[in-house]
């Protein structure tokens, strides 16, 4: 062998593994099979029933929670949502995050990941570090792929610390059917990169705050996968370019 050496081949087989309800979302698949069985049984509609098995379904697939596998290198900063990237702007943070003690007032590149009712809803940190702040904002509930939705819808806010200081800012947006942001971490938790912290119910928006001198290692239009793409290394500032196709 030239390139590769036997003992560093992974020998190890990895299987599929059918992706559990997450805990948050099982008392939803409880309520609407028990709707199937009524229209079932008791009522005897059955072609509503058929729907609401449908509905069943789908509830479980949104609140599925599959097993992710996280890169590990220096500076990578992780996708924190699946979905699509639909935005990369330089913007000001959020006054929320902003300040000496947190992103500061400098524009940051935000990368801005659109999740639609059919993609995984679990958000997962982007770096490992402390959470140094947790700011939930009540709002509007406007599409979550608008650029206003950013400032005007339902929202929470968290803001990261890396063991070298680095900070990164990333925020839950609800958007037009989401209801409710379901935070896991608070102030004071250490996280590491790719741990589950939070979901939105229903489709919503995540968006990402790259400190300055970093740029997207992603592009407009790409799909991201939470826990596992990586979307930038810090100090990597070459820009990316591709083609829709």
């Amino acid at each position: 062998m030239t390139s590769l050496e036997k003992s560093d081949l992974v020998t190890t087989n990895v299987r599929y593994r059918m992706p559990a309800v997450h805990p948050e979302g099982r008392k939803f698949v409880v309520v609407a099979v028990a709707i199937a069985l009524v229209f079932w049984f008791l009522i005897d509609w059955d072609w509503l029933g058929w729907i609401m098995a449908g509905v069943s379904l789908w509830v479980a697939a949104f609140f599925r929670d599959p097993i992710r596998t996280t890169p590990k290198g220096e500076g990578l900063i992780i996708a924190p949502a699946d979905g699509m990237v639909t935005m990369i702007a330089s913007v000001p943070p959020p006054r929320e995050l902003a300040g000496e003690d947190g992103l500061g007032e400098a524009p940051m590149t935000r990368v801005s990941i659109f999740m639609s009712v059919f993609d995984v809803h679990i958000n997962r940190a982007p770096v490992a570090g402390e959470i140094k702040r947790v700011v939930y904002i009540a709002g509007k509930f406007l599409n979550a792929d608008l650029d206003k939705a950013s400032e005007d819808n339902e929202r929470q806010h968290f803001l990261v610390e890396a063991s070298d200081g680095t900070r990164i800012g990333f925020t839950q947006i609800a958007g037009l059917v989401a209801r409710r942001i379901v935070p896991w971490v608070k102030a004071g938790d250490y996280v590491t990169a790719g741990q589950r912290v939070g979901l939105i119910r229903f489709g919503s928006r995540v968006d990402v705050y790259l400190p300055a001198g970093t740029a997207s290692r992603i592009l407009l239009g790409q799909r991201t996968i939470a826990g596992e793409t990586v979307i930038a290394k810090l100090g990597e500032a070459a820009v990316l370019e591709g083609v829709a196709q």
